[in-house]
């Protein structure tokens, strides 16, 4: 039987060796039938998100066994050179196709235009790299999640029965295709909103310290006109909640969030946070590599939709899932469905094991 190594480098400063490696063994009724079952995956940072950390790379590895690929799995660690540099040992390295989450459009362009001159199949994978000519495209309807955070944001508790709200924005980074896709979503629902008036929007890049201060300035100079702050994920969120605490406020003034991650399922459950987004990682990773199979067996997938790049009109054959909403109400699923843990989610305090458990997540705390 043959052994295939999946290698998956999470926090690198430089390109080469810090990669750990494991093995997996093949299974049957793989698509890959070519000589060439390499593939390279780019993940961007461990900073912006947890998912880049453990649900992207975990269940890409799962999937890379399931169809009998030879996989490495890169982090830049918020470096485009370093990502460039990965890009180029992937290459070097053999690699068929190359899914990339890029950092931004212009060094995503020019890894996806190399891989191209070498006859590497690039696919974008989450993030569109605008102007990189990606092959295929696969992520989540991202205006539809955007649409679904503005929406959502209108029919939390703490601006129920308001006739007038208002409301600051803190985007995620400029960069990023998706956080504009994200805002056009948001920004479509909340502009048509009888009501609602936003006082002020900044770009948190994504970052919880950008946010944090871009908050605290919103804060400091409208006050308690703020009644919803439109935040584009949990990282930025935490940080709007600890503003809010340090003031007394948090629960009585409705924040966002994206990612259904641990501590924005905490804080749904606290109450601190009225939602977040949940985009279950086998949405994008099972498709991608099943994707990344057929080609690399010389197939050409027909994609269900194609999306328009900005920046060129090109037209990019896409596959997009449906995001989820998760509140109070439901707020057990991404824990039940295997997205997180229970122990990631409830492991912290005492407090936040019993909500847990009042919420669906059956969890032991066995801390002091």
């Amino acid at each position: 039987m043959m052994r295939n190594r999946i290698l998956v480098a999470v926090a690198v400063a430089t390109v080469a060796t810090t990669a750990l490696a494991g093995c997996s063994s093949s299974k049957s009724g793989s698509t890959t039938s070519s000589a060439n079952n390499k593939v390279g995956i780019l993940l961007p940072d461990t900073t912006s998100s947890p998912r880049w950390v453990s649900a992207d790379p975990d269940e890409l590895a799962t999937q890379c066994t399931k169809y009998n690929l030879d996989c490495k799995i890169y982090n830049a660690n918020g470096s485009d050179s370093t990502q460039e540099q990965q890009a180029q040992q992937l290459i070097s390295w053999g690699a068929g196709v190359i899914l990339e989450v890029d950092l931004d459009s212009s060094s995503g362009a020019q890894i996806e235009k190399l891989a191209k001159s070498k006859g590497v199949v690039p696919v974008d994978y989450d993030r569109l790299t605008q102007g990189g000519g990606a092959s295929y495209y696969v992520s989540y309807d991202n205006v539809q999640v955007g649409d679904d955070q503005g929406k959502a944001l209108t029919q939390c508790p703490e601006v129920a029965g308001k006739s007038s709200v208002g409301y600051v924005e803190i985007d995620g980074a400029a960069t990023d295709n998706n956080a504009t896709l994200f805002a056009q979503g948001y920004n479509s629902v909340l502009s048509k909103t009888a009501g609602w008036t936003k006082l002020d929007d900044g770009n948190g890049n994504w970052s919880a310290t950008t946010a944090a201060s871009v908050f605290q300035n919103q804060l400091g100079k409208y006050g308690s006109k703020i009644n919803a702050v439109m935040v584009a994920n949990d990282t930025m969120a935490q940080s709007v909640i600890n503003t809010l605490q340090a003031q007394g406020l948090a629960g009585r003034v409705a924040v966002s969030g994206q990612d259904a991650s641990p501590g924005g399922l905490d804080n749904i459950m606290a109450g601190s946070q009225c939602f977040s987004i949940y985009k279950p990682v086998a949405g994008e990773a099972d498709v991608a590599v099943k994707l990344a199979s057929q080609i690399l067996a010389g197939q050409k997938p027909t994609a269900p939709t194609t999306i328009t790049d900005p920046s060129d009109g090109a037209k990019i054959p896409s596959y997009l899932a449906t995001p989820i909403v998760i509140t109070k109400a439901n707020v057990a699923l991404p824990v039940t469905q295997g997205y997180e843990t229970a122990a990631s989610v409830c492991s912290t305090s005492a407090a936040i094991a019993k909500l847990c458990n009042e919420n669906g997540i059956t969890y032991t705390y066995a801390g002091s």
